[in-house]
């Protein structure tokens, strides 16, 4: 199984074509309160796009802009060179998506032709945004889902991400440990059977783990078992069994695991995802 299967098979997000045209002024876009990332993508004319954290661009040539967090944004395009593209939503609705979203680049910029496998996905979203085809929104949003891969191919392909679950991935013995946590939560990990997996000392391991994820294993498998355990409750399972799914003997043991990460119990965690 190649290093991005295991994380692509749980990946877990809607993408949503909400504008394709001729762009001329301003549109304010993203922050905390939609929760959602923003592709943009420009076909032809000129585009600038500044963000909070202080980014700016201006592009005049096909491109594609990636937030993959809700970062607060602008894009602006004067009149007289007026920007044709296609802007999509994508919301990572899954618990387990959080720590690849946090591991990606907050602003990512790449020239697209239609030479590539990136830029013919693109010009394939852009006929069909574009155009009044019959099931046009079926194949955008398929189109959006392929395209969402290939960009976080590139991201691991292109050594984008120095740090977390990508770079992780891409390390050829702890991409091994990854796999199988995330395959095998319940197991009664440790150190010492995750550096075995890995071929590695002990010692050597846990430096390795900290300084290619950003976590030391243990904190690192606390948060993968957090993550699979709301996917879980989401899906109305009882809190006992949910926790004997991810490594706990008893729902009180993930209960506390809840509260000192969330402040919450699974089940307040659960009616407040709710309302």
């Amino acid at each position: 199984m190649d290093k991005l299967t295991d994380i692509l098979n749980s990946l877990s997000f809607n993408a949503e074509v909400f504008f394709s045209g001729n762009l001329c002024g301003v549109q304010n876009l993203g922050g905390s309160e939609n929760n959602k990332g923003h592709l943009h993508l420009l076909k032809a004319g000129t585009l600038t796009l500044m963000c909070e954290e202080g980014h700016k661009v201006t592009l005049d040539k096909p491109s594609v802009l990636f937030m993959p967090g809700p970062t607060k944004h602008k894009i602006l395009s004067k009149e007289s060179h007026e920007a044709e593209l296609v802007c999509v939503d994508i919301d990572f609705n899954s618990g387990s998506n959080t720590q690849l979203i946090n591991t990606l680049p907050k602003f990512l910029c790449i020239d697209i032709n239609q030479g590539d496998i990136i830029g013919k996905t693109a010009h394939w979203l852009f006929e069909e945004a574009f155009n009044d085809e019959c099931g046009r929104q079926i194949v955008i949003n398929k189109l959006c889902d392929i395209f969402l891969v290939q960009i976080l191919r590139h991201v691991l392909n292109e050594g984008l991400v120095k740090q977390g679950m990508l770079a992780g991935l891409s390390h050829p013995q702890i991409s091994n440990v990854m796999s199988q946590l995330k395959q095998q939560p319940e197991d009664s990990w440790t150190i010492d059977s995750m550096a075995h997996l890995a071929g590695m000392s002990r010692s050597k391991f846990a430096a390795s783990f900290k300084d290619t994820v950003g976590q030391a294993p243990n904190d690192y498998l606390i948060d993968l078992r957090l993550s699979i355990a709301k996917d879980l409750l989401k899906q109305d399972k009882s809190v006992g069994l949910v926790a004997n799914k991810v490594g706990y003997e008893h729902g009180s043991a993930l209960a506390r695991v809840f509260r000192k990460k969330l402040g919450l119990s699974p089940k307040e965690w659960l009616i407040k995802l709710k309302k």
